[in-house]
Parts: structure tokens; C-alpha cells; sequence
């Protein structure tokens, strides 16, 4: 769960910003004090259901594709947290990404990041590959990294009107998404839905369907400092733009954090930053 890791396990991060001031009152845990806007960084391990679930697999079925177990362990933090701001779920996702992308070792993938096989589309103005595929060398898109690739599927199917009967469906009734992505023309493979239903069935990838915004906050500390901040209040003036400039993150992965689907944010909201 490398991603995870770089954005959830390594660091404490105060976000703290406001126009024309230089502090703000922050909340803790256990206090509320005025804190300054100088991150520090503070080593935590974290021991994730999501990691157990995996774990427990590799010794049941240690027959399973090695390459497709690794896939699982790099990526599955990321569709648990696409399933919680888009509410895809987890093992749709996975499934797709090992089948479109051959666990990660497709040209697409390989080449252009590209673990969904998405084309290029009249709206896309983004960076492009040229592939073989339904015909010869199509276009499909090229992204800087791989997460990059899932929020953009998780865009590409929520956006679009043809997708949204699939999200009346519950997370967990994988059957029917798989069912509904062929019918709404996501793969022209009559298979396509079998084959994801079995990759979810053999690889157990449905377990990680039962998370819900707890995943963003769960886990056992096992190391930590003293008075580490758990959230901050939104005062006037915040925005998560500058809120991950001050402390260099990304604006994603403070919405991955906090589940957010959009960029607003109100007076007194919590932002959680661990």
C-alpha cells in the first residue's frame, strides 16, 4: 500500500492557513491551542484492516498470481478511497484495473499509466498514447502518474449519464456493476462482466467493499508523538488549495482524505490531516 502510505503513514501535517494572519486556533484531539503553520513531521506505523484482509489471502491462497497479489497490496488503498468519494465499488475498481491493465504490466500502463483503458474521447486534452486495440493505433490517454489514472476513471463513470443507473446499486452488489458496465459500453467483450466477477470472486477483492469514511482514520497506532493533531477547524478565508500549498501537499490528497467530492469548504468544518 505504497500510496497510502505516502499521504496517510508517513507524517503528521498541521494544514493551517488564513488571510493575513499568521496562526490560527487548531484542534486536537485532547486540546485545542494555537499551533504555528511549520509542519512536523512525525514518523507513524499503522496496521490497516485493508492490509490484514490482504495478508490473510496471501497465506490461504499462496497459489494466487504473485504479480496480480502485488497489484492488489499497491492499489487497494487507492479504490477504497475512490469508493468513499465516488462510491465505486472497491472491488469493481481492482478488478478492472487488473484486467485492463494486466496487473500492471500492460504497455498501456507500463507506458502511459493508463490501468483502465481509456481512450482519448473528443474531451480529452490531456496527454495521449497510440494504441492497437477495437482498430488500429487509437488513442487513449496518457497520465503522469497512476493515481492520476484512477481518479480519472472514477471521473469518467460518474460523470456520465450512461453510467447512472449503476450507482442506484449498492457497493457491495458487485454482480451487477460488473453486468452494467458491459451493458453501458464501458468494454465490448461479451465476457467482460464474468471475467471481473471472477478476479473479485478468486482474489477476494469484495472484502474491501465494506469500508466506509472510518477507513480514512482507522488503523492501530502503534508509534506516535505527544499532542498529535487530529483535525483543524476551517476559519474564514481557508481553501484546500491553500491549505495544501502552506504544507505541500496536493488538493487530492486532502479530498482522498476527507472524502470530499468538490473543493468547498465551510466555517468550522473538520479537515482531517492525519
Amino acid at each position: 500500500m505504497r500510496y497510502l502510505k505516502i499521504f496517510l503513514s508517513i507524517g503528521i501535517i498541521g494544514l493551517l492557513a488564513s488571510c493575513g494572519s499568521h496562526k490560527k486556533t487548531s484542534s486536537y484531539n485532547t486540546q485545542t491551542k494555537v499551533i504555528k503553520r511549520t509542519p512536523t513531521p512525525v514518523k507513524i506505523q499503522k496496521i490497516d484492516e485493508a492490509d490484514i484482509i490482504h495478508e490473510d489471502l496471501v497465506r490461504r491462497k499462496p497459489h494466487l498470481n504473485k504479480t496480480t497479489l502485488d497489484y492488489i497490496d499497491e492499489y487497494n488503498d487507492i479504490a477504497i478511497l475512490e469508493m468513499i468519494s465516488y462510491k465505486i465499488p472497491a472491488s469493481i475498481t481492482l478488478a478492472q484495473g487488473i484486467l485492463e491493465s494486466n496487473s500492471g504490466r500492460s504497455r498501456l500502463s507500463v507506458r502511459a499509466n493508463n490501468h483502465f483503458g481509456i481512450k482519448c474521447h473528443s474531451s480529452w486534452d490531456g496527454g495521449r498514447i497510440y494504441h492497437d486495440d477495437d482498430a488500429r493505433q487509437e488513442c487513449f490517454r496518457k497520465y503522469e502518474h497512476p493515481l492520476t489514472s484512477y481518479r480519472d476513471h472514477s471521473l469518467f463513470l460518474f460523470d456520465r449519464k450512461r453510467y447512472a443507473n449503476l450507482f442506484n446499486l449498492r457497493k457491495t452488489d458487485y454482480k451487477g456493476w460488473a453486468k452494467g458496465l458491459r451493458k453501458a459500453g464501458y468494454a465490448t467483450d461479451p465476457k467482460y462482466p464474468s471475467k471481473l466477477i471472477t478476479l473479485i470472486e478468486t482474489y477476494e477483492l469484495d472484502k474491501y467493499d465494506k469500508f466506509d469514511e472510518s477507513f480514512l482514520y482507522n488503523g492501530k497506532v502503534i508509534a506516535k508523538t505527544k499532542n498529535k493533531a487530529k483535525y483543524i477547524i476551517v476559519a474564514k478565508g481557508d481553501t484546500l488549495y491553500s491549505l495544501a500549498k502552506d504544507y505541500d501537499l496536493t488538493v487530492d490528497r486532502l479530498k482522498w482524505l476527507n472524502g470530499l467530492k468538490n473543493n468547498d469548504l465551510s466555517i468550522g468544518q473538520k479537515i482531517y490531516i492525519e
